[in-house]
């Protein structure tokens, strides 16, 4: 496929197109059969709605529990620039820009199924918007996660009415003067446009994403600094033996087990005699827990691509059957729990690195206690593990489960919702913690690493210890391991060369 563009329709939309989105910049394009699809939809419902005194959800009536009040046809668009106005109320931290341009784009891909029945003017220009880098500011409060993420989803819209404010080239401005700069004309909203806009599960969904990417890379660099660790710590290969694995076929705990045993190879730290007959579960269990995560992460993505190959406004319209109807796809049940399950697996790779920064400060294994040189004159590592310790514990609140939660609203007709924008958000803020604590990890085991000297490593492991050695020099005494935290941090957010 080309690397210019994604193309966005009723076709499936894998995770490696969306990685690729990110990462090569891409721009989006609905195509032609998506085009002819959302015209043939308004078509239908411009057709429907004229010759019927019906009343259809949201498209000639009001909102939530207002869904029995009819608005006249001479009311349509301001009826659906109303909602847009008074559904945008975010709160909170504004969202970061690479999920504000997942959101944009998951938007543009829904609608493309043409079962939503927005005119090809506002998907042309949610287009237009994304490939020109406007972006709109977007809060990370103010979604239930049902009925779609009403609130993120309207300061996602405001901008095509000319309201609201978007970033542009690393600046915020007021919509409404990037309209004049790119003379873009405000969108005159038609019946269902602005309910189509704002229902369904893109916020969630963006969130879900990113973290997911994120959570690919993580998991690859916590076996890298967790066989670090492992010679580090001077542990025994007999774990990782694979006919252990074979009676207990897990794929994650199979597949770690395997990249541990290939990390490892030719190490001549592995491989001298241990005066040791077991090493502790953080060492001897790294394929059981960083597997059972791996396995964890492989089916919640599998959750989010189902999710965002779907239509998830209301109500769903279908021309070829001469239908509409009103439902409940907005509701994020299935990505609140995923988002959940997602949180407990990541904040477990956190949990186990902590121990493995704990054990090699401890003083065993002929390592120094705090992994310096004299100790007592110096407090070396003792410090960083407390700030583990305090990241994995924030990670355990953190991870009490949003999707058993919640609240009524809309007057009782919204009467269970799935909170999942509240899952999305603490679920990036889990991962965010689980980044440092393999942050810190490595930096101490790479600091044990160098306490076993002249023995080497293997070749794999000593090609990332030299990287890092370039940015965080040994530690001989005491200095602001602050400093040398943030590198490490910094070091891990690339994808592992290896």
């Amino acid at each position: 496929m080309s690397y210019n563009y994604l193309p966005l329709d009723r076709k499936h939309t894998d995770f490696q197109q969306i990685k690729n989105l990110l990462a090569f910049d891409q721009h989006v394009s609905i195509t032609f059969d998506a085009h002819e699809r959302i015209i043939k939809c308004r078509r239908y419902l411009d057709e429907k709605v004229k010759g019927s005194d019906a009343l259809f959800y949201g498209i000639n009536t009001g909102f939530g529990f207002l869904q029995n009040v009819k608005i006249d046809n001479t009311q349509l668009e301001q009826l659906q620039s109303n909602l847009l106005k008074s559904h945008a109320c975010g709160l909170g931290e504004e969202v970061p820009k690479e999920i504000v341009k997942l959101m944009v784009m998951l938007k543009i891909k829904s609608l493309s199924y043409g079962h939503s029945g927005v005119q090809i003017d506002t998907v042309n220009r949610l287009m237009d918007m994304y490939n020109n880098d406007v972006l709109p500011v977007i809060f990370t409060q103010g979604s239930l996660g049902a009925s779609g993420d009403l609130a993120p989803l309207s300061h996602l819209s405001l901008p095509l009415i000319g309201l609201g404010e978007v970033m542009h080239e690393g600046k915020k401005y007021p919509a409404s003067e990037i309209l004049k700069k790119f003379d873009w004309q405000p969108i005159a909203l038609q019946s269902k446009e602005g309910l189509a806009l704002i229902n369904g599960t893109q916020f969630m969904s963006a969130y879900g994403l990113h973290n997911l990417i994120r959570c690919h890379r993580l998991l690859q660099w916590a076996n890298i600094i967790a066989a670090i660790s492992f010679d580090g710590f001077d542990g025994i290969l007999e774990p990782l033996n694979p006919n252990i694995h074979a009676v207990r076929p897990h794929a994650g705990q199979v597949n770690t087990a395997a990249t541990l045993r290939r990390l490892l190879n030719g190490s001549a730290i592995a491989l001298q005699k241990k005066s040791q007959v077991q090493d502790p579960y953080s060492f001897r269990c790294i394929p059981q827990v960083h597997g059972a995560t791996e396995d964890t992460i492989r089916y919640v993505e599998s959750i989010f691509i189902q999710e965002i190959n779907a239509v998830t406004d209301n109500p769903n319209i279908f021309p070829d059957e001469d239908l509409i109807v009103s439902g409940g796809n907005f509701h994020g049940q299935p990505l609140a729990l995923g988002l959940d399950f997602l949180s407990i697996a990541m904040s477990e790779l956190a949990n186990i690195s902590e121990r493995r920064t704990y054990q090699l400060i401890s003083g065993q294994r002929n390592l120094p206690a705090f992994l310096v040189k004299n100790p007592g004159l110096n407090s070396g590592f003792m410090i960083p593990q407390y700030t583990a310790a305090g990241i994995v514990s924030e990670n355990k609140q953190l991870c009490t489960p949003a999707s058993v939660d919640s609240i009524s609203s809309s007057n009782n007709q919204e009467d269970h919702v799935s909170m999942g924008a509240n899952a999305a958000t603490k679920c990036k803020r889990v991962i965010d913690n689980v980044e440092k604590v393999l942050a810190i990890e490595l930096l101490t085991a790479v600091q044990a690493i160098d306490f076993r000297r002249p023995l080497q490593s293997s070749p794999e492991l000593e090609k990332v210890i030299t990287a890092f050695r370039e940015k965080v020099s040994f530690n001989e005494t005491d200095r602001i391991l602050h400093d040398d935290m943030l590198a490490a941090i910094e070091f891990i957010k690339a994808d592992p060369q290896i």
